[in-house]
């Protein structure tokens, strides 16, 4: 909650500071890394850093916290800031680091708002800041806490178990223990992280969703090759590199978009390798009987670029209540639609739970059908693969 004092003050400099976030988080971020290298080394991905897309996401987080606060400075926005936490768990984020970044955040707060950081300006963003950041570090010191393990000390070594070639560009791995222990249990819908060593000496973190439903002695992860270097640098690594009884570092599991116990129906809306989270939810349904109602969107290419393809049909059939809509780009697929998802073109039944996962344009255009054809905001949930640009505005 901000103070008497400082709420006038943010309320004032709050166009000022974000019309300047982009230029302020390009400073932090230059700042921080020619301070600290290895954290663009073996923390940051070096691919959102070069697209500019943790930038964007950063100035979008603070600008959606400062103007929660204003607006309702009683409650905290707790959706987004779960979302965040599960993220940083994953990539085994400690409490000191959120020190490094006020430090060197409101160095470039300074550097590019110059005089107008007056005393009170500086105390009052940072009534912004350390409410965030000490929310953040308290839930992931629960999050750290729900796994067992202490703070940071998410990573273990994994063994590649299983390599299946799921379409040209997409690659199945299966992952076990090396010394046979059973893996960490977790809820359908939740990512991993695996870092691996790069011929530079970096230590390269992406998440991946697990693919298969929770109870199963391996996990398996799904891992589209991204062009581009440094964006693609650790799916084409995998790729190209990761053979059965390899290694490979991987963190416990997290993430928020979790399936809801209950018998209420369900749409699940996918796009692209966004079909991931919605594989585990499916098997699991299944593997536990479910009868619930379970309408599936799935949007791709082609039937050729869809990975998974047959496997999705089998799980949402073996669903009493499952029906499966399929949309290709490519036309005359005889059992799809062609063209975008359109939601709107189905029956959706009364009081359904929606979870989204692909591109954020196919995600905002389904919710913005869902929205329109009566389902509550509340109960539209999505997954994002890399930085949430998303953050503020559909939570």
């Amino acid at each position: 909650m901000l103070s008497e004092q400082a709420t006038p003050v943010v309320r004032a400099t709050l166009p000022a500071v974000g019309g300047a976030l982009d230029e302020i988080t390009e400073r932090f971020y230059a700042g921080m890394f020619a301070a600290h290298p290895e954290l663009l080394r073996d923390l940051f991905n070096r691919g959102n850093q070069a697209t500019g897309e943790q930038r964007k996401a950063l100035a979008g987080s603070i600008a959606a916290f400062a103007g929660a606060l204003l607006e309702n400075p009683c409650t905290r926005p707790d959706v987004m800031l779960s979302r965040i936490a599960h993220k940083h768990a994953s990539l085994g984020v400690t409490s000191e680091q959120y020190k490094v970044v006020h430090e060197h955040l409101f160095a470039a707060i300074v550097s590019v708002l110059g005089e107008a950081v007056t005393p009170e300006v500086a105390q009052a963003w940072d009534e912004v800041y350390w409410p965030m950041a000490n929310a953040l570090i308290a839930l992931e010191a629960r999050l750290y806490e729900e796994r067992g393990v202490a703070e940071g000390q998410v990573w273990q070594e994994l063994e590649i178990a299983g390599r299946h070639e799921e379409t040209p560009d997409t690659v199945s791995f299966s992952l076990r223990h090396p010394d046979g222990l059973p893996l960490t249990a977790f809820r359908p819908g939740q990512y991993v992280s695996v870092q691996v060593e790069l011929p530079d000496g970096a230590r390269q973190i992406r998440q991946y969703s697990l693919s298969a439903a929770p109870g199963r002695p391996e996990w398996r992860i799904t891992v589209k090759r991204a062009d581009g270097d440094p964006a693609g640098e650790v799916s084409s690594w995998l790729h190209a590199h990761g053979r059965v009884g390899d290694r490979v570092g991987v963190s416990v599991p997290f993430g928020d978009l979790v399936l809801p116990e209950g018998d209420g129906p369900l749409l699940l809306a996918s796009a692209g390798i966004g079909a991931t989270p919605m594989l585990a939810m499916l098997d699991h349904l299944g593997r536990t009987g479910s009868t619930r109602p379970v309408t599936v969107v799935h949007a791709d290419r082609s039937p050729a670029a869809h990975a998974h393809r047959e496997e999705l049909r089998r799980l949402v059939d073996a669903l009493p209540q499952g029906t499966l809509h399929l949309w290709y780009e490519e036309p005359g697929t005889a059992d799809a639609h062609s063209g975008r998802a359109d939601v709107t073109a189905l029956e959706l039944p009364a009081g359904l739970t929606a979870y989204l996962c692909g591109p954020l344009p196919f995600m905002r255009a389904v919710r913005g059908d869902l929205l329109a054809a009566g389902v509550a905001p509340a109960d539209v949930h999505y997954e994002v693969f890399g930085p949430d640009l998303w953050l503020g505005t559909a939570a």
